[in-house]
């Protein structure tokens, strides 16, 4: 006869256990984290990802401490904002816009950082102050800026740097300026999704300095962490990307999706007709997968949108963000996929190519791609930057 063991309350020190033994904590950084509890910097009402019901719930310290706890110790992301200070009451709102990241996330996007005891670094997306807080207890004071758009966010990060005394810069401003007042940073690090790297940012790093950014395209929400070094002249800055994550948009990068009405009139019998062998599972894949981030890099200006699948039918669109061009697969089980296109963009042909691409150079992970930024723009490439092209 057996029964099931206990199951441990999630703890701050349990959570860094785990972190550890995953590799997401290094032990370098491990002081920082035992020094600067994310609890200490949580809102009263958050609304963390619950992984059971797959959705974020809220949870208030007055009604359940204990619940809150146990969420402000888990490795979950918490949403504390939604709508952009617009929402009120306690249910979800529609769009988060504020939050607390994953701290598996965090502190591996901080081992990227690779940063050091007085540097200076700048932090674009201050939210919570957490990553600034942890990046202050490495640096030693007086070292770390970070700036938030949001002004009711940076007033409430600046009572909380006050409140535990680390000594944070905040700047109530837009991160796409970077600051200039604070430069040269050694570091730089946003917390919130890209399109396109701010230059500004390049300028303010230092030659051989390091920046790390959430960066991929409006194809899907499939990003990846850029981590870029300034060349020695600091005219540009390039470097690989690592792993696949999903982050809140720089708001003035964020996409706005057109109206499905504005590309398709009537039905996909007004597109052209035509079948494809690609099956549904292989050109799907996860929501993180690899094919997401690599066809965003393949085929410019695309949005894709998966639809839900019902009866053994799913119906995949893409459209054309430079006019309005479209396209239409529908992957059914059990037979070949039938598609349609229309526009002066032969869209499907252009993704088709690009998934056939991907397929023939190995299905590389989002680590094989890499990013140059310059001041006339940025260039992808695959391995080396000699295989670069321009989005």
């Amino acid at each position: 006869m057996t029964t099931d063991a206990p199951r441990e309350r999630p703890s701050h020190d349990g959570l860094g256990r785990v972190l550890l033994s995953s590799g997401a904590l290094s032990s370098d950084w491990a002081p920082s984290y035992a020094a600067v509890p994310r609890s200490t910097v949580l809102p009263d009402l958050m609304w963390p990802f619950d992984m059971a019901a797959g959705r974020s719930v809220a949870v208030s310290k007055a009604d359940d401490p204990a619940r809150w706890q146990e969420f402000a110790d888990s490795d979950v992301p918490i949403v504390t904002q939604w709508d952009d200070g617009k929402h009120t009451g306690t249910e979800p709102g529609q769009v988060p816009t504020s939050s607390a990241s994953m701290p598996s996330v965090v502190f591996r996007m901080l081992q990227a950082l690779d940063l050091r005891p007085g540097h200076q670094a700048l932090e674009i997306g201050t939210a919570t102050t957490w990553n600034a807080l942890l990046m202050a207890h490495r640096t030693g004071p007086g070292c770390v800026t970070t700036v938030e758009v949001d002004r009711a966010v940076a007033t409430s990060a600046m009572a909380t740097v006050e409140r535990l005394g680390i000594p944070v810069h905040i700047v109530h401003g837009d991160g796409v300026e970077g600051y200039p007042e604070g430069a040269p940073y050694d570091r730089v690090i946003a917390t919130c999704g890209l399109r396109s790297v701010p230059f500004a940012w390049v300028e303010q790093c230092r030659p051989g300095g390091v920046i790390v950014a959430p960066w991929g395209t409006n194809y899907s929400h499939a990003d990846a962490v850029a981590r870029l070094v300034v060349a020695p002249d600091g005219h540009s800055a390039s470097g690989a990307f690592t792993g696949p994550v999903e982050f809140m948009k720089l708001r003035s990068q964020r996409f706005v999706p057109r109206a499905h009405s504005e590309y398709v009139e009537r039905s996909v019998a007004d597109g052209d007709e035509s079948s494809t062998t690609i099956s549904e599972a292989e050109f799907v894949g996860e929501q993180f997968g690899p094919e997401r981030f690599a066809m965003g890099l393949r085929v410019p200006q695309c949005s894709f949108v998966e639809a839900e699948k019902r009866d053994g039918a799913r119906p995949v669109w893409f459209y054309s963000l430079s006019d309005r061009s479209w396209a239409c697969c529908m992957f059914r089980d059990g037979k070949a996929a039938r598609v349609w296109q229309s526009g002066p963009r032969r869209l499907w042909d252009d993704v088709e190519a690009a998934f056939q691409w991907w397929d023939g150079h190995g299905r590389p992970e989002p680590s094989r791609f890499g990013l140059t930024v310059t001041a006339e723009g940025e260039r992808v490439w695959l391995d080396d930057p000699a295989n670069s092209w321009t989005l």
